[in-house]
């Protein structure tokens, strides 16, 4: 069989990138190793996290805040298995979705493991179900490699998916642990930490360096820390976990400073290893064909996402970048139309990160340690949700809104909002940095009253100092 382009590996970028080659005519199949589409984010990643959170955080309202708005409810009584259900049913329309997507644009599938033999040959192998394995080789123009990533490990610690997870096995738990253990208080392991605290576990979290959300700006960081010990997780900061043992009934791991120092043992029923995620390229036979990759791992590309073998392309979590679903969804749109002869194009400087936690974290653009260290004259302008009147009336006031501009153009540079709803608010503040707008252009754009979006216009007025809510 011989296509325009195959693409393996059909998570966000990989899908993307298939559909909408076809949509410009080329003859595009995909090869996906799994049983279904939607690779780790719509299957164990982004998905069913999220339907978690949201059912946690619901569970977390009944029990807590429903009686101070006036609403009379019992005690809730969590069903666990149910809502393990009710995650697994929003994985499987979303999973079915992209298969119907596929079809709708007449993209081949093929299943099993796909392999790169050389530019131009790809060999899907895959498993009958019945111990034998079996190949064939496809041919095509163009390949894409979009495998995306897998979780990162700690040397000498085995992850069983039981009693110690990565964030697969966390999704999945059979029973709400005592104790948790959370080794990395990144992105993940604050999301699924947040999700078991709220359904009753004790939490822990164990971060190699000072603070939580490495990378982010450093008052959103802060201020994030101090809201999550409010409602309850432990922070180990400056720590790490060298060992862990599974031989009782409870896991034993031992603790100590990240410069050296006296050990502890901290005892937990589950550990959560979210140390962070790897490029997965293992099998694709990439360095046999000719394609470079760098000291970590992945493959290194140009600026329209060619690798060094010619013929052969790579987007998403296996290059170099945040790896973030919209960010690969995004480059597999832009090559798809390079390949046609377009100008496709992404802009880094306005990739929104979202940590899905209560309060949500948002951000896109430059924090001011980065525009620090670049030596860039900065104005910030800053509004607490304490003085938005929906987010008061809402008992929803933790947080702000936080807008960074250049000092000479007024020109955004950076959004930080930790708030309530904030992944649906840093929307408006990627659009204005896509399309170059100042600060005081998202002042005097009107915002509807009561809203929390209007936190980010105050922010903008605030630039100028001249809030008017403060």
């Amino acid at each position: 069989m011989s296509y325009d382009l195959i693409v393996i590996g059909t998570g966000p970028g990989g899908y993307v990138c298939a559909i909408r080659a076809a949509q410009l005519g080329l003859k595009t199949a995909v090869v996906e190793k799994r049983a279904t589409f939607g690779g780790t984010c719509l299957n164990v990643g982004c998905i069913p996290s999220k339907a978690l959170l949201h059912a946690s955080e619901l569970f977390e309202q009944a029990g807590h805040t429903f009686s101070k708005m006036g609403i009379g409810v019992s005690a809730p009584k969590l069903d666990l298995a149910a809502m393990m259900a009710f995650k697994d049913a929003g994985v499987d329309g979303n999973v079915k979705g992209v298969e119907f997507l596929l079809k709708k644009n007449k993209v081949d599938t093929f299943h099993g493991a796909g392999r790169v033999l050389a530019a131009g040959k790809v060999e899907v192998t895959s498993d009958d179900g019945k111990g034998s394995k079996k190949s064939q080789v496809l041919e095509t123009k163009s390949i894409v490699i979009a495998t995306g990533s897998d979780v990162a490990r700690l040397k000498g610690i085995e992850i069983d998916e039981k009693r110690i997870v990565s964030s697969t096995g966390a999704l999945s738990l059979a029973e709400v642990p005592k104790h948790l253990l959370v080794v990395g208080a990144g992105v993940i392991g604050l999301e699924l930490g947040s999700v078991w605290r709220r359904l009753g576990a004790q939490v822990t979290v164990v971060e190699f360096l000072d603070g939580v959300l490495p990378g982010m700006d450093g008052e959103m960081r802060r201020q994030a820390q101090r809201l999550f010990e409010k409602q309850g997780m432990v922070f180990k900061l400056s720590s790490k976990v060298t060992a862990v043992d599974t031989s009782g009934k409870r896991l034993k791991a031992k603790i100590e400073p990240a410069k050296g120092g006296t050990a502890e043992t901290l005892e937990a029923d589950v550990a959560l290893i979210a140390i962070g995620r790897v490029p997965y390229t293992e099998g694709l036979g990439l360095k046999e064909a000719g394609v470079k990759l760098d000291e970590r791992g992945r493959v290194v590309v140009d600026h329209y996402y060619a690798t060094s073998m010619p013929g052969i392309w790579a987007i998403g979590d296996v290059i170099a970048g945040p790896m973030l679903a919209h960010k690969a969804e995004d480059e597999g749109v832009a090559l798809a139309e390079i390949l046609v002869g377009q100008a496709g194009h992404v802009n880094y400087d306005a990739i929104p990160n979202v940590v899905y936690t209560y309060p949500e974290i948002a951000t896109v653009g430059k924090s001011e340690e980065e525009l620090k260290a670049e030596g860039r004259a900065y104005n910030v302008g800053k509004f607490p949700m304490t003085a938005n009147g929906r987010a008061k009336v809402n008992m929803t006031s933790e947080g702000f809104v936080k807008i960074l501009a250049d000092a000479k153009t007024d020109r955004v540079l950076g959004v930080q909002l930790i708030c309530a709803d904030a992944g649906n608010m840093i929307a408006q503040a990627a659009l204005a940095m896509e399309f170059g707008a100042s600060a005081e252009d998202i002042a005097r754009t009107c915002h509807a009253h009561p809203t929390l979006p209007e936190a980010v216009k105050e922010a903008a007025m605030a630039v100028a100092k001249r809030a008017i809510h403060l």
